[in-house]
C-alpha cells in the first residue's frame, strides 16, 4: 500500500484517528479550575483512546488489512518475520460464515442460560413469608434482601464477566459462570439460616450475571447484519422478561404446597438442565481468540514457522487488564454519553421491573385478598404484553426493511433502525404505571388493573429491545461491555429502589406511589426521541464509535478490492487463453499451407 492511499482516506494511521478522537472527545469540554477532575477525566480519556487504537489494530489485522503507520512491523511478507494470520474473505471458521442453524443453536442456548439468571432474581419473591415464619424474621427491610442480595450481585458480576469475555473469550466464561450458578442455587435449597442463605443468593447474583453480560457479545460475535442481529437480540430480550414472570408463578405455588425449598430445586433442576447444551453444543465465538487458536494450531504443527493472531501480540500484563479491560465498562459509563443516558433509563424502568414483585402483593394480596400462587398468575399478562412487542418488533423490522429496500433517506441513520421502538415502548410503560395505580381500589374488580401489565410488558419490552440494540449496534466488539455497564447501572438501581417499595406505597399509598413511578418514566422516556434528533453528533464525538468506524470501512474497502483483484485475474486469464487459443490456430494453419504441394 502506497503513501497516497493514507493521503487518499483509503486507511488513516491510527496516530490519526487518536488525535482525532482526543479533539472530538474533548471537544466544548469547560474548563472551571477544577484540576483534579480535570487531570481525571485526562487520564480516562488517554486510557480509552488506547484501548480503542489497540482494538483497532486487532479488529483490522483479524480481518487482513495491513496497516502503514510506520510504527507495526508484525505484518511483513519477509518469511523470517512475523506473520500475522487473519479471516479469509470467505473463511468457514469466521463465526459470520457459520451456518443459519449453527446460529440458531447459539442463539436458543443464549436464551436458555439466561432464564436461569433472571427467573432466579426474583424466585423468592412469593416464598420469603414462609422463609421467614421458619427463621424468625420479622422486619420489613430484611424481606427485601433475598431479591436486593441476588441483584447487588448483578451490580458487581457484570463488570468483571463482560470485559473478561473480550480478553480471554465468551465460551469458557459462560461454562464457568453457570456450573457454580449451578452450585449456589443447591445452596439455597440448603441454607440452614438467613445469612448463610442471604450469602448464597449473593453469590447466585455474581456468577448468574455472565449471560447478562455476555450474551450481547455472542450475538454480536455471529451476525453481522444489523437486522438478523437485532431479531436474535429480541428473542433474547424474550427469554429475559420470561424468567422474573415465571419466578413467582413457581415460588406462590411451592410455597404453599411442598414447601419454600422446592421452590430453589426446581429452579436447580432447570439449571442443570441447561448446563448441559453448554457444555456440549456452545462453541466459542469470540473471534480474535479462534484465530489465536489457529495460529497456535500453525505453530504446532510447523514449529519452524512463526505465526501469530494480532490478539496474541497485545499487552496482557496485570496492568494492562486492570487498566484497559476491567475499567472498560467504568470508562464507557463515564465518557460515553450513549452509555450514560441508556443507564440511566434502562436502570430506572429496570428497577420499576424489579417494584412490581413487591408492589403485586401489596396490590393483590392486600387490597384484593388474593393467595400467593394466584397473584403469581397476575404477572402472566406482562409476559403476553412482552410477547405482543415482539410481533410489533417484527411488524417494524418488516418495515424497515422494505424501507431500506426503497432506498429512504432516513434507512442511513443508524438511530432509526432500533430507537423509534423505545420512543413507543416509553410512553406506554409510563401509562401502565397510572393505569395501574388509579384502578387498583376496591370498588374495581381486581382483572382490571392487572391488564395493565400488558402495556406494562409492551412497554417494558420495546424499551429494552429499542435501547439495547442500539447499544449493541453502536458498540458491536464492545458490546459486551456496553451491555455490562447498562446492567450493572440498572441492577444497581433495581437494589435500592425496592428497600423503598413497602414505605413508598404506606406513605404515598398505592396510587401516589405508581403516579409518582409513572412520572419519572414519563420524563426519562424523552431519552430516545433526544438520540433520534441528536444520536448521529453524539456518536461522532465518541472515542469508540470512531475506532469502530474506522475499522469497518477499511474492511469493506479490503473486500472491495480482493474482488476486483480476482475479478481482474479471471478476466486476464481469459484473454490469455483466448490469445492462446489463436495463436495455436494460426500455427496449425501455417503448418498446412508449407505442406501443400
Amino acid at each position: 500500500m502506497s503513501d497516497s492511499d493514507l493521503t487518499n482516506g483509503r486507511l488513516h494511521p491510527l496516530q490519526e484517528i487518536s488525535t482525532r478522537i482526543s479533539q472530538r472527545s474533548s471537544h466544548g469540554a469547560p474548563v472551571r479550575g477544577e484540576k483534579s477532575l480535570g487531570q481525571f477525566s485526562t487520564v480516562v480519556r488517554v486510557i480509552s483512546n488506547q484501548d480503542t487504537e489497540s482494538r483497532y489494530r486487532t479488529e483490522v489485522a483479524d480481518n487482513g488489512i495491513h496497516l502503514v503507520d510506520g510504527s507495526d512491523g508484525n505484518l511483513t511478507d519477509d518469511p523470517t518475520s512475523r506473520k500475522i494470520v487473519s479471516w479469509e474473505p470467505d473463511d468457514k471458521e469466521n463465526p459470520y460464515n457459520w451456518s443459519n442453524a449453527r446460529k440458531a443453536t447459539i442463539t436458543i442456548i443464549t436464551m436458555l442460560t439466561v432464564i436461569n439468571t433472571t427467573m432466579g432474581s426474583s424466585l423468592p419473591s412469593m416464598a420469603v413469608p414462609y422463609m421467614a415464619r421458619e427463621w424468625g424474621v420479622t422486619s420489613e427491610i430484611q424481606m427485601v434482601l433475598p431479591i436486593s442480595t441476588f441483584l447487588i450481585g448483578y451490580v458487581f458480576g457484570p463488570l468483571l464477566w463482560g470485559p473478561l469475555s473480550e480478553h480471554i473469550g465468551r465460551r469458557d466464561l459462560t461454562v464457568v459462570a453457570l456450573s457454580l450458578f449451578v452450585l449456589w442455587t443447591l445452596g439455597c435449597a440448603l441454607s440452614p439460616n438467613w445469612p448463610a442463605f442471604l450469602i448464597f443468593r449473593l453469590l447466585c447474583g455474581a456468577f448468574g450475571s455472565a449471560p447478562i453480560a455476555v450474551v450481547t457479545g455472542q450475538l454480536a460475535d455471529i451476525y453481522e447484519d444489523t437486522m438478523t442481529r437485532g431479531r436474535a437480540l429480541s428473542y433474547f430480550m424474550v427469554a429475559t422478561v420470561c424468567g422474573p414472570l415465571l419466578a413467582p408463578i413457581i415460588s406462590g405455588f411451592c410455597s404453599t404446597t411442598i414447601g419454600w425449598r422446592w421452590t430453589f430445586w426446581v429452579a436447580l433442576i432447570y439449571a442443570g438442565s441447561t448446563l448441559v447444551p453448554v457444555l456440549f453444543f456452545l462453541p466459542e465465538t469470540y473471534a480474535p481468540v479462534l484465530l489465536t487458536r489457529r495460529a497456535q494450531k500453525l505453530r504446532k504443527s510447523d514449529p519452524t514457522i512463526r505465526v501469530y493472531a494480532a490478539f496474541e501480540l497485545e499487552e496482557k500484563d496485570l496492568k494492562q487488564v486492570v487498566t484497559k479491560v476491567l475499567t472498560r465498562p467504568l470508562r464507557m459509563i463515564s465518557t460515553e454519553l450513549i452509555v450514560t443516558a441508556t443507564c440511566i433509563y434502562l436502570a430506572l424502568v429496570y428497577a420499576i421491573f424489579y417494584i412490581s414483585f413487591g408492589a403485586f402483593p401489596i396490590i393483590f394480596q392486600g387490597l384484593y385478598g388474593l393467595s400467593p400462587g394466584v397473584a403469581g398468575l397476575l404477572f402472566l399478562p406482562i409476559f403476553g404484553g412482552a410477547a405482543i412487542a415482539l410481533g410489533i418488533f417484527f411488524a417494524w423490522d418488516y418495515y424497515l426493511r422494505r424501507s431500506q429496500e426503497q432506498n429512504r433517506p432516513w434507512t442511513q441513520k443508524e438511530e432509526y433502525r432500533r430507537i423509534p421502538l423505545a420512543a413507543i415502548g416509553g410512553p406506554v410503560f409510563a401509562i401502565s404505571l397510572f393505569w395501574l395505580g388509579f384502578t387498583a381500589r376496591a370498588d374495581v374488580p381486581f382483572i382490571v388493573p392487572s391488564l395493565a401489565g400488558i402495556g406494562f410488558g409492551i412497554g417494558f419490552q420495546l424499551t429494552f429491545i429499542g435501547m439495547l440494540n442500539y447499544l449493541t449496534d453502536a458498540y458491536e466488539i464492545y458490546a459486551a461491555s456496553a451491555n455490562a455497564a447498562a446492567s450493572s447501572a440498572r441492577s444497581f438501581l433495581a437494589v435500592v429502589l425496592p428497600l423503598a417499595t413497602a414505605p413508598m406505597f404506606q406513605q404515598l399509598g398505592i396510587s401516589g406511589a405508581l403516579g409518582l413511578l409513572g412520572g419519572l418514566s414519563l420524563l426519562l422516556s424523552t431519552i430516545p426521541f433526544i438520540f433520534l434528533w441528536k444520536g448521529e453528533r453524539i456518536r461522532a464525538g465518541s472515542a469508540f464509535c470512531i475506532a469502530l468506524k474506522e475499522s469497518k470501512l477499511e474492511m469493506q474497502r479490503r473486500a472491495e478490492r480482493e474482488m476486483k483483484k480476482r475479478d481482474g485475474n479471471v478476466e486476464s486469464r481469459g484473454i490469455f487463453q483466448e490469445e492462446k487459443e489463436v495463436a495455436q490456430d494460426n500455427s496449425r494453419h501455417s503448418l498446412s499451407l508449407d505442406t501443400r504441394p
